[in-house]
């Protein structure tokens, strides 16, 4: 098991630039086996949960080559299915995808039941309700899915039966494959989608409304292109480094943030009385993404008088809502976070009572926090949920004192390098294998 020794509360400086997106990468890696060419990514995160899904790839058949952030990956004639690396699977939610990626290469397969973070109830169901029609039938089992094609077909209304991202790229996937016109309404526009839909479009799929909740996505039956694209910048990790700017008051400059999908977590902390600049504005290497550079300036903050909340994208974004939870600590007031999307997750948020936070769990979704803290240091487990152990690495960083966090495994699925990037911006931090 591995842990993290931080010895905190010292201020932080330089600049640092967010990685590659997570979720984008492991879509187009899952989209991947949808090419019958060759499939070339770059600015991919080395991370735990890519390292598991091409652990999957790798077993059923792909070819893969790497190269640091590049990957390139080349399909089999023929999938192994029987040969799966069901272990990899099972710690990773991301494998789940793979029942639209295939469809259209095979007739017959099983998929292991996904893994990931715990964070409650999580029914695939959305996920079938979204495939049924265009004859994909999925039969659950204990241990995973059971899948089977009939006659795929173009689907003229699929209204999505949830508004999720994984969701709506498992619509987007299946449709990408089938000749004719698919329309998917409830559609989410995050960053992650909108990456699958530009790497699509490089592989020959037509769609319109990028960005949008209606996606009109004209597919073909055979997806055969050598393509190269380049995955956009994580929000969620630029996230991590603003709060980790504003715990520790610390004048930080946060480089390549995609601020498309930033702007309203912004605005809430402008409105605390968070002070930044955007000293740069620019394209990503995709040539689609908007990122900037923000300056964070340390600023004394005031709690918002209405709760902070996630929505589907343009709203604010589900995976960035746990770092308010360090970031109300510092905020003189109350502050109610209403995490209505997964069961558990606010659970976890009282963990940074032992961090000395004044957090009262209302309910399973909602947290009140009474600020400004003082932190102290402590002794931790990191939950088996990447964003709730996330943000006790950051309350750590701005506590005083020597604090360990353990069992960081499900930190590393998300982020790269984390230890040797945080020393370069002033961190006291060591990774230990016990």
């Amino acid at each position: 098991m591995e842990y993290f020794e931080i010895n905190g509360g010292k201020k932080l400086k330089g600049e640092i630039s967010v990685n590659g997106s997570k979720n984008a990468a492991v879509a187009l890696l899952a989209a991947s086996v949808m090419n019958h060419g060759v499939t070339t990514l770059k600015n991919v995160p080395q991370i735990e949960e890519v390292n598991r899904y091409l652990e999957v790839l790798e077993s059923i058949g792909m070819k893969i080559q790497r190269d640091g952030k590049t990957i390139i990956l080349t399909s089999p004639k023929q999938f192994s299915l029987k040969k799966i690396n069901k272990k990899a699977a099972e710690k990773t939610r991301s494998a789940i995808m793979l029942i639209s990626s295939l469809a259209g290469r095979q007739k017959k397969y099983f998929i292991p039941q996904a893994g990931g973070c715990k964070l409650g109830a999580r029914t695939i169901k959305p996920h079938l309700y979204a495939l049924e029609d265009y004859g994909i039938n999925i039969e659950p089992k204990k241990d995973g899915f059971e899948v089977s094609i009939n006659t795929l077909k173009p689907i003229e209304n699929n209204v999505l039966y949830e508004s999720g991202d994984t969701v709506t790229e498992t619509a987007i996937m299946a449709a990408a494959q089938i000749p004719g016109k698919t329309v998917i309404k409830m559609a989410t526009s995050n960053y992650m989608v909108q990456d699958l839909c530009f790497f699509l479009e490089k592989l020959g799929v037509k769609i319109k409304g990028i960005g949008t909740t209606t996606l009109e996505i004209k597919g073909k039956k055979k997806l055969k292109k050598n393509v190269i694209y380049e995955i956009s910048e994580d929000p969620i990790e630029a996230m991590f480094f603003l709060s980790l700017a504003i715990t520790t008051k610390s004048e930080l400059t946060v480089k390549r943030c995609p601020i498309d999908f930033l702007e309203l977590e912004l605005l809430k902390l402008q409105k605390m009385g968070q002070q930044f600049e955007i000293i740069r504005k620019y394209k990503a290497r995709n040539k689609k993404t908007q990122l900037v550079d923000i300056k964070m300036i340390p600023s004394k903050l005031t709690a918002l008088e209405d709760k902070i909340h996630a929505l589907p994208f343009p709203g604010l974004n589900m995976d960035n809502l746990p770092f308010f939870v360090p970031i109300a600590m510092m905020a003189r007031g109350k502050t109610l976070i209403h995490d209505w999307v997964y069961e558990n997750r606010a659970v976890y948020f009282t963990e940074l009572n032992r961090l000395g936070a004044n957090i009262i769990l209302i309910d399973s979704h909602r947290v009140e926090i009474t600020g400004p803290t003082k932190f102290h240091n402590a002794d931790l487990m990191s939950p088996p949920a990447l964003r709730p152990a996330a943000i006790m690495l950051v309350a750590m960083i701005g506590a005083k004192g020597k604090s360990i966090l353990r069992g960081v495994y499900s930190i590393n699925r998300g982020y790269e390098d984390l230890e040797d990037r945080l020393k370069q911006i002033g961190v006291d931090i060591v990774l230990i294998n016990e």
